[in-house]
């Protein structure tokens, strides 16, 4: 993020610094309704912004959209800040342009997470740091699981919860050639050819009954009725929809 680098179409090399006598100045006249003191000082703070964002890059979100966003969280500290308080203006502001893009990454998440999976999620991480401090290696998911007093499978499912999900389309190798992406690493065991292959003759097969039979099976099979339900549906005895149903079957079979 140093050296001339663009966001937004703003050449973070050549952001302004304020030093904090002209943040406090630029501050009071804001609260008196000066709309370009205001204006000065977002464009004054936009350093705050940009070091806030560096924190959460990394993460496949866009840098301009964080900055954005971060700028919103600073505009909401500007209008918010009391200057009657003994509190430097980066103090408050920092904790605000965090807050919002946090809300931000939450609220446009691609998975949705419960409040109550995140902390638990939060509180595994929080005892995960503390144990590795503590023995000097990697704990386990039943020690994390004893220090918090819950089910391992409940420190399993929270930290999978917070994992970012990643792209089939993610290149994950490339030889300067065509990338591979994790989709090329995935294998799919029910769509296989040879599945392609049964369900298309299944159908043909289904296609040679009589249209009696197919409705039957469908009844059976795919509604999943008894033969005595079926029977008082079509109009014809049990014994008859049994006698069709093995016949219905027993022809299928014979053309797979």
């Amino acid at each position: 993020m140093q050296g001339k680098v663009e966001i937004c179409g703003v050449n973070t090399a050549k952001l302004k610094v304020l030093k904090n006598s002209e943040t406090i100045a630029l501050l009071k006249r804001t609260k008196e309704g000066d709309m370009q003191a205001r204006q000065e000082l977002i464009e004054g703070n936009l350093r705050l912004v940009l070091s806030v964002i560096q924190k959460f890059m990394g993460r496949g979100e866009n840098a301009d959209d964080l900055f954005q966003i971060g700028c919103i969280g600073l505009i909401k500290a500007i209008d918010n800040f009391d200057i009657s308080q003994p509190v430097r203006f980066s103090t408050y502001g920092v904790p605000m342009i965090v807050g919002e893009i946090r809300r931000y990454l939450r609220d446009n998440s691609s998975i949705r997470v419960s409040r109550s999976m995140r902390d638990t999620a939060y509180r595994v991480l929080q005892v995960k740091e503390k144990l590795m401090a503590r023995t000097q290696k990697e704990p386990t998911v039943e020690e994390i699981a004893k220090e918090l007093d819950i089910p391992k499978e409940d420190v399993v499912f929270a930290l999978d919860a917070i994992v970012a999900p990643v792209s089939l389309y993610e290149p994950i190798y490339s030889d300067g050639g065509d990338a591979i992406c994790v989709i090329d690493q995935v294998s799919d065991t029910k769509n296989t050819d040879e599945s392609w292959l049964e369900q298309i003759a299944l159908k043909d097969a289904i296609q040679h009954l009589s249209e009696r039979e197919r409705y039957i099976l469908t009844l059976r099979f795919c509604e999943g009725k008894t033969q005595m339900e079926v029977s008082n549906e079509v109009g014809i005895s049990q014994a008859q929809v049994s006698r069709l149903e093995k016949n219905a079957i027993k022809q299928i079979k014979k053309d797979l």
